[in-house]
């Protein structure tokens, strides 16, 4: 708190308008089931997917370079 008693917010916190918007017309989501998760079974099993696929392809390409600098090394 300031010296005055007033509380200081950070810039772009907003100010009491903004706090009562955001109580009221965008609180937090509540009843909304699987909203974290992605929704479905299907679409889970699709991001883990994706997510494995993409770990390979870094694993890969993690693996060329190393061989890469190996080869020139050795050259």
């Amino acid at each position: 708190m300031s010296e005055d008693g007033a509380v200081t917010r950070a810039p772009g916190e907003g100010g009491r308008l903004m706090r009562w918007a955001y109580r009221h017309l965008a609180g937090p989501a509540q009843g909304v089931q699987g909203a974290v998760q992605g929704g479905s079974a299907e679409a889970r099993e699709a991001w883990k997917r994706d997510l494995a696929e993409r770990k390979r392809f870094t694993r890969e390409q993690r693996e060329r370079k190393r061989a890469a600098r190996e080869a020139d090394r050795r050259g």
